[in-house]
């Protein structure tokens, strides 16, 4: 047989590629195994730092970590490739316990590498780390009571106006470390921005955490008892309300003839719009014209209801009163007398005469005589009085209109039993 035709029946046989095709497996898997349990060195970066036993340290010891120096590390890890390959940085986690901690300090801390689940770790190594260490803060955890402040943004509409606003809750406990309590002094809030405001404005809204000096401080590692507060903007209707005084008219002195001036002559106030809506003046007096001669003046408080502000400020307003076209003169009136004697007792009067002013016209005072003006005395309050008073008198002008007696006047009276 020829060799050309030896190779021709070992390449058509059966046999032989069988036992080729194994040898090449054998090949094949010796090399894969091989390979896989070949030992590779791999870099992993950005691997998560995760602290463990901080509730428990918090609970326990009242113990916080801040101020964490890295959130990642880079580790260099050795072992068969078929466990490195499979790895991935986000598979990897950089662990921490802090739960023995036992005092507030700068502390470094080593970590250790946590794989997932399953993979055997029993052929693999760290081999290098960078940073070696993680550093943090321990500080005290404590807590403080800050008020609420704040301001609207908005507008009010013309006419109102507002009082300060009202928070709710007015104080936040703010939790912390110490570290970062210390700068926090208040909670700021602004609402209502873009609002034009006619009536009470209230939203639940959201602060900021200022320091003394009005500037934002850093909310790391600090937490609030409250998320939001509700504030409310009180708006009142304004409205300016005219004072004013009611006047007794007699003597000749009528409103056409006296003139009144107020000042000021009104003030504006602040309120409820039920309340101010049913106000067109303030009553400050009245005023009886038969009180004085020519003139008036007098300073009164300005009374309005105490759920009401007031804008202008002014609590008292000065009244002058002035009569005009008219005249006064005395007369010694002798014509004295009693009415409504008590029963049971005698009544005399102690006294001859009794000095009058009368006010009026010129030409009305020039027509009476002391003979047309008669005093008299009721004593029906008089019952059982003994001893002598000085009983108010009314004056009465006989033929006489439009004139009249200016101020009060009284008669000596002795009073004895019948």
């Amino acid at each position: 047989m020829t060799r050309k035709k030896l190779r021709r029946t070992i390449f058509d046989s059966t046999l032989f590629w069988i036992v080729l095709s194994l040898i090449a497996s054998l090949s094949i898997w010796v090399y894969v195994v091989s390979t896989e349990n070949s030992d590779v060195t791999q870099i992993f970066r950005g691997v998560r730092v995760e602290l463990v036993g901080e509730e428990s340290l918090q609970n326990s010891r009242n113990l916080i970590i801040t101020d964490v120096d890295t959130n990642s590390i880079r580790v260099e890890i050795r072992g068969p490739r078929r466990i490195v390959d499979a790895l991935d940085s986000d598979d990897l986690v950089a662990q921490v316990d802090v739960s023995r901690l036992t005092r507030p300090a700068y502390a470094s801390m080593k970590y250790k590498i946590i794989y997932p689940d399953g993979v055997d770790t029993r052929n693999i190594s760290e081999v290098a780390y960078s940073p070696d260490t993680v550093t943090f803060v321990v500080s005290n955890l404590n807590s403080v009571s800050i008020p609420v402040r704040g301001g609207f943004e908005g507008t009010l509409a013309e006419g109102y106006t507002a009082e300060s606003p009202v928070f709710e809750p007015s104080m936040i406990t703010v939790s912390g470390p110490d570290a970062y309590l210390k700068d926090v002094s208040y909670a700021w809030v602004g609402f209502g921005a873009g609002i034009n405001a006619e009536s009470t404005y209230t939203i639940d809204t959201s602060f900021v955490l200022m320091d003394a000096n009005g500037n934002p401080v850093s909310t790391a590692y600090l937490s609030t008892s409250d998320e939001t507060v509700t504030a409310t903007l009180p708006i009142l209707e304004m409205k300016e309300i005219p004072l004013a005084v009611d006047l007794i008219e007699g003597a000749g002195a009528t409103t056409a003839n006296t003139i009144v001036t107020i000042t000021p002559s009104s003030i504006k106030l602040a309120g409820d719009s039920a309340i101010l809506d049913g106000m067109n003046r303030i009553l400050l007096s009245t005023i009886d014209l038969t009180d004085f001669r020519s003139s008036f003046s007098e300073t009164y408080t300005i009374p309005f209801d105490n759920s009401l502000r007031n804008i202008t400020g002014v609590t008292e307003a000065k009244v002058d009163v002035e009569i005009v076209g008219l005249t006064t003169a005395s007369f010694s009136v002798k014509n004295l007398s009693l009415i409504n004697i008590p029963e049971g007792m005698n009544a005399e009067i102690v006294a001859e005469s009794l000095d009058v002013i009368l006010r009026g016209t010129e030409e009305q005072l020039g027509q009476i005589t002391a003979e047309n003006i008669r005093a008299v005395a009721d004593l029906s309050d008089y019952m059982e009085s003994t001893g002598t008073y000085l009983a108010p008198v009314k004056i009465y002008i006989d033929g006489s209109v439009g004139s009249g007696a200016v101020g009060d006047y009284t008669i000596p009276v002795s009073f004895t039993k019948s």
